[in-house]
């Protein structure tokens, strides 16, 4: 069987995460269900897990679940992190620049370089490619960084100009990346479903539901903090299948 949580598993998160796992794990051995000691980490966390049919939990990004993984995985639950602004279960991307940066509004990054993770993030190019289109701004992307860290470090460095992070990485990023100082918020998304939790296709999901629910409740203050995890909640699956899917980033020219 396999277990990933690697969405946000960085700094002090992952001994949180492992935690975590570790209380996941003791509720799905005492339903029945056998489970991995440890998670994986690494590439192998990503599309190797989602795809797996011994995957037993991962957390995948709303992007990828609603146009790739929709009907090849069974959907568990979505974290709730209480992310402001936000209803139980929902998140938004951030736009940050550098905080030297003349332009104060997200309006004026029109044509602005835009540094994103990838292109089936959610967060990272999704939402705000979405975002800005309904402004009637372009965001051109330069160069995909292949992480949010790595993003935010693309604008600090001045490599793009502006970029769009995962709200809850953005909120971990301040406590462990020195280059977040020099970043600064511009913007925020609409709110969105948040990174739903997923077990390989035909596995019963609700006792994976109660076991993380019970996990999250049984966390200790410090970890819970750490992951900025407030409960676990079941969304409509139709709600992530019902944001809209921008343009890829080959599909958007670079001005002339």
């Amino acid at each position: 069987m396999i277990a990933s949580l690697a969405m946000y598993d960085f700094g002090p998160a992952q001994a949180a995460n492992d935690r975590l796992w570790a209380l996941i794990r003791t509720g799905l051995r005492g339903r029945g269900i056998a489970a991995p000691e440890a998670l994986i980490r690494g590439e192998h966390a990503y599309w190797d897990a989602w795809q797996s049919p011994d995957l037993l939990l991962s957390q995948t990004c709303g992007y990828p679940f609603r146009a790739r993984l929709h009907g090849q995985v069974t959907y568990v639950g979505t974290p709730d992190y209480g992310v402001e602004g936000c209803a139980p279960g929902h998140y938004r991307s951030v736009f940050v620049a550098r905080a030297d940066d003349p332009r104060r509004t997200l309006v004026e990054f029109d044509a602005a370089r835009f540094a994103y993770n990838e292109p089936l993030s959610q967060s990272g190019w999704a939402a705000p490619q979405t975002h800005a289109a309904r402004l009637g701004i372009r965001l051109v992307p330069v160069v995909q960084t292949g992480g949010h860290r790595l993003s935010a470090k693309a604008v600090a460095e001045g490599r793009a100009d502006i970029a769009a992070l995962d709200a809850v990485t953005h909120a971990l990023l301040q406590t462990v990346d020195p280059e977040a100082a020099a970043l600064r918020v511009v913007g925020l998304t609409d709110p969105t479903p948040g990174l739903p939790y997923i077990t390989a296709q035909g596995r019963d999901p609700q006792p994976i539901f109660d076991a993380v629910s019970e996990a999250i409740a049984a966390l200790d203050p410090v970890h819970r903090d750490t992951l900025r995890l407030k409960g676990f909640v079941r969304l409509p699956v139709a709600d992530y299948l019902a944001v809209p899917n921008p343009p890829a980033p080959e599909q958007i020219a670079v001005p002339m």
